[in-house]
């Protein structure tokens, strides 16, 4: 990072920020023109570091603030940058506020004064990036906040039952479980709150009268991510102030702080149609365009606009360049790197992950281009740029690979049971559901009823002879959607029958013989030796690094644990869970094309002819550029087809072969397998696992799902099988832009 800085001060001491210090320190706008990537928010960095500039920025819109505060959080301590988003969605494509964006106003909101003091003060310049809609949406002021929070502290004299009594007057609901901001649930002497200040809810534990500690949780685990001292605890005062005492993010702030942004003189046009197209639903009053328009110029602003809202202002003109195209050319991009380098310029590659780095570096090696040509930096900007006068190169690793990048911003909510949320909202009355106690009954949809003074939501299920049963909302686990065979409706019973009872009884009797068959199995598994495949070639290397999109966490340690096990003599067993779209198939593929390098074949197995079709096309375009033959067997295949194939997988001239159950007929052999595939292996019946247990006895096998059945999902737990879990992928996706640029948001693109 020391490079980085070395460019930060020298960028901060060239001709044009000083002139731009000069224009903002004696109060005159202008306009920026020659940045591009994401210079300008290096530029920002530089003034705010070096010159104690503090600014507001108004970003094009939500997902282009997103991107700046992201570039910014890399290149700014945390103390000095801020994010200020609106409560509601761009333009106001949904009337309902944002949890996660109450939050993140409220990391601002909750410190007023002390900003003000702050930037009166002097010192490191403070950056607050935001957009026009988020500045337009007033909020409760200073004294209204404080009149509508309390702070909570070890050590303080407090009982469970008054600050029970002070949560319920602020506004907070009492829930059996918090799931979300503005939430309480007591149990004893322990209080669950759910504050609009953080992304986790805080533990309050009391020793009689007192508090004794503090914790925040995580609301999946239940576990304690920290201890802190104390806890503000703020409902979401907004829907409190009733439009007493509000003020806008312009107004807090001192006037001397000036205004950056893009265009804002469109910006403020949309933002007044939408305003006024929206008036009728929105439950917050918005300030008017003319209003903010006014404000605006009565500030400093640094503009980057063809039409500045401020006419005539002085234009500042620097010497930025968008980063070339190399569209995944690693020789074209070597020979940039050895020709900038005799012209005296250096070149900063930049990639978020470690892994990253490592392939790149492998590539370079066998282009020969030596490590004294460039640099490299563990982290991530948007986009690349070339800094033409002070000879500096930075490129983005995702715009060299054409993947997409992901904005990273603070005080993010978790996404809690998505797949049974999710199952739920796609439910209509009249479908099956399955409840733990009493057996399959008829979904009739969500009511709200009042419980002790309380209204909770449950969802409603029928049985025989109209009986119904409400489950808690917070009580999903206790139901599941039925799955049996097509076209047959399952039978209903009466409560209270008994007849579930010994249903399950049955199949628990039948459930130990399986289990004691499959212990067997996976203990002899354990102790056969399979085969351990080699390490990661440049093949593999070139595969992962031409994929789209930036691996997640979650991805990145599923794919290390996959190649773990695939490189062990043990025969791997690894079951991998996660929600459609969640990147299971690039793991599947990864793999496959591991055991195929290593001249191993591959088997996949999915339940139905389309998703054996849709694998097949999945397939054959992430390895179109590598030499490995793909097919896929089905009823779609004819039948001279079928014979062909099967003869080529004797002879091993297929690499990977996708299927359905026919994969598992008695006429397909392989000549040598070394991987088999199972996706979605709660459709498959009894007859065919057990023709997979057969075939899978001395080969790795890579299981994927999103809803493991209890038997799957139980040997996973007890360690009888290993287990990954994938989890939400990042929510926002910009590829890396081709040629032009500007600092604008028109890369952007939803994933």
């Amino acid at each position: 990072m020391q490079f980085l800085q070395e460019y930060l001060v020298r960028l901060s001491e060239s001709p044009e920020a000083r002139r731009l210090e000069e224009c903002v320190r004696a109060g005159r706008s202008t306009v920026l023109k020659g940045l591009h990537g994401s210079s300008y928010a290096m530029l920002l960095a530089a003034l705010s570091q070096r010159h104690e500039l503090s600014a507001v920025v108004l970003a094009e819109g939500y997902e282009s603030a997103c991107y700046l505060y992201s570039d910014l959080s890399n290149l700014l301590p945390e103390g000095q940058l801020y994010f200020f988003p609106s409560s509601f969605r761009d333009e106001f494509t949904s009337f309902s506020q944002q949890s996660e964006a109450i939050i993140q106003r409220n990391e601002v909101v909750s410190q007023q004064r002390q900003l003000q003091e702050r930037i009166c003060g002097g010192g490191a310049g403070i950056v607050v990036v935001s957009y026009v809609q988020a500045v337009g949406e007033p909020f409760a002021g200073s004294d209204v906040f404080s009149a509508n929070s309390f702070v909570v502290r070890v050590g303080e004299r407090h009982s469970p039952s008054s600050v029970e009594e002070r949560l319920h007057e602020l506004g907070f609901t009492e829930e059996d479980r918090v799931v979300k901001p503005g939430q309480y649930a007591s149990r004893g002497s322990i209080i669950d709150v759910f504050s609009y200040t953080e992304s986790q809810p805080f533990r309050l534990d009391f020793l009689g009268d007192e508090v004794d500690t503090i914790r925040v949780f995580d609301v999946d685990t239940q576990l304690s991510t920290r201890k802190v001292r104390e806890a503000l605890l703020v409902p979401n005062v907004d829907r409190l102030s009733h439009g007493v005492g509000e003020e806008t993010l312009l107004q807090l702030l001192p006037r001397g702080v000036a205004v950056w942004g893009w265009g804002l003189d469109l910006a403020l046009k949309r933002y007044g149609k939408s305003v006024e197209a929206s008036a009728a639903g929105l439950p917050v009053l918005f300030r008017k365009e003319t209003a903010l328009r006014e404000q605006l110029l009565g500030r400093v602003l640094v503009e980057v606009a063809l039409s500045p809202l401020d006419a005539g202002v002085e234009a500042i003109t620097f010497g930025m360049t968008p980063q070339p195209l190399f569209q995944k050319n690693f020789s074209r991009l070597a020979d940039t790197i050895r020709s900038d380098a005799s012209l005296g310029y250096t070149t900063c590659i930049l990639a978020e992950q470690h892994s990253q780095i490592v392939r790149l570096r492998d590539i370079f090696t066998d282009l020969s281009l030596g490590s004294d040509k460039y640099k490299m930096l563990e982290m991530s900007l948007r986009e690349g740029f070339v800094d033409e006068r002070q000879k500096v190169n930075f490129f983005t690793d995702h715009q060299i690979f054409e993947r997409y990048h992901a904005a990273k911003l603070r005080k993010r909510l978790q996404v809690h049971d998505p797949l049974n949320m999710r199952e739920l909202q796609l439910m209509q009355p009249g479908d099956y559901v399955v409840h733990i106690d009493h057996g399959v009954g008829v979904f009739e949809g969500l009511v709200r009823e009042e419980d002790h003074g309380v209204v909770r939501e449950y969802v409603r299920v029928g049985y025989k002879d109209n009986d119904t049963v409400l489950v808690n909302i917070h009580n999903l686990g206790r139901l599941s959607k039925y799955r049996g065979k097509d076209g047959t409706p399952p039978e209903i019973y009466r409560l209270g029958s008994g007849r579930w009872n010994r249903l399950k009884q049955k199949a628990k009797s039948r459930v130990k013989d399986i289990a004691r068959d499959l212990i067997r199995l996976y203990a002899e598994r354990r102790a056969e030796k399979g085969y351990a495949f080699s390490p990661d070639t440049y093949l593999q290397e070139s595969l992962e690094s031409s994929f789209m999109y930036q691996d997640t966490p979650d991805q990145e340690s599923t794919m290390l644990a996959v190649k773990r096990d695939m490189e062990s003599a043990v025969p791997m067993d690894r079951l991998v869970c996660g929600d459609v779209g969640f990147g299971k198939t690039e793991i599947a593929v990864r793999a496959a094309f591991k055991a195929a390098t290593d001249g191993k074949q591959v088997a996949v197995l999915v339940p139905t002819t389309v998703l054996a079709l849709q694998h097949y096309k999945t397939f054959s375009d992430r390895l179109k550029e590598f030499p490995c033959r793909i097919e896929y067997l089905s009823r779609l295949k004819s039948a001279s087809q079928q014979r062909e194939i099967c003869e080529a997988l004797k002879a091993g001239k297929i690499d990977i072969v996708i299927g359905t159950h026919a994969l598992l007929r008695d006429s397909v052999r392989f000549k040598d397998l070394g991987l088999l595939i199972v996706d979605e292996e709660q459709k498959f019946g009894v007859s065919a696992k057990e023709k997979l247990k057969a075939l899978s006895r001395q080969v790795d096998t890579l299981t994927l799902t999103a809803t493991p059945i209890p038997r799957t999902l139980q040997f996973s737990l007890m360690g009888a099988r290993d287990m990954s879990i994938i989890r939400p992928p990042p929510r926002l996706g910009s590829r890396g832009r081709r040629g032009g640029g500007g600092c604008g948001g028109g890369g952007v693109r939803r994933r």
